[in-house]
């Protein structure tokens, strides 16, 4: 799951992206609100964590601006900004969450989590699709009941899949979900995944559309 963390202090930051992705999120950290709004209206991210007090564009101008060009996507604030009237304004100014600093990262992961599975209408934590259960806290993947072990790639790709079940990603797509700035993407690396998959769950979990992308069909029940 890949977020978009904006965070201009940098021994926080530092420690927020390495704890972020130890809870198995692909984090891109930007330090200032202008590379922050260029990122969120260019790219995909499932969820962003923002500070308030950031240089070049207030994190509250960055929300605004990207709520007014229809970017959806889940935004936690993240502030020393502690006040109610702040909180206030954070939240109606299209914030989903809001977080004072100093964070416990479960926590903040633990919210990230929710955030996603919310805005994908999804009640808990647990994804389930064609006999595959998928818990996202726990990071673990049982077919029928039996657990399998999977690669972080492989995880992360069989969960996007889950979380779009019933639509069809293309192979871009699933890159940009897999794939934080700066890390080495082989032209084959989404196939040789699904491929994994597919031995490990069934050859009949993951559908090929042709010339499109890849598609976890919907549970018919």
């Amino acid at each position: 799951m890949r977020i978009l963390l904006a965070e201009d202090d940098t021994l926080l930051g530092d420690g927020l992206r390495a704890g972020l992705r130890q809870s198995g999120f692909q984090v891109d950290w930007v330090r200032d609100g202008a590379a922050a709004e260029r990122e969120l209206r260019a790219q995909p991210y499932a969820a962003a964590v923002l500070d308030l007090g950031l240089p070049l564009m207030d994190g509250l101008d960055v929300l605004a601006s990207i709520r007014r060009a229809g970017v959806t996507l889940p935004v936690l604030v993240l502030t020393a900004r502690d006040t109610v009237p702040d909180r206030i304004r954070g939240l109606d100014g299209g914030a989903d969450d809001y977080v004072v600093k100093p964070v416990d990262l479960d926590e903040l992961a633990a919210r990230l989590r929710a955030l996603v599975r919310r805005a994908h209408g999804l009640p808990q934590d647990v994804l389930q699709a064609q006999g595959v259960t998928l818990d996202v806290a726990a990071r673990s993947v049982s077919r029928d009941g039996q657990a399998v072990a999977l690669s972080t790639r492989e995880f992360d790709l069989l969960q996007a899949l889950m979380l779009s079940a019933g639509r069809v990603l293309s192979r871009e797509q699933l890159e940009q979900q897999l794939y934080a700035w700066g890390q080495e993407v082989d032209s084959n690396a989404v196939e040789v995944h699904v491929h994994h998959l597919r031995k490990k769950l069934g050859t009949e979990l993951i559908q090929t559309v042709r010339g499109v992308g890849y598609l976890l069909p919907r549970d018919s029940r």
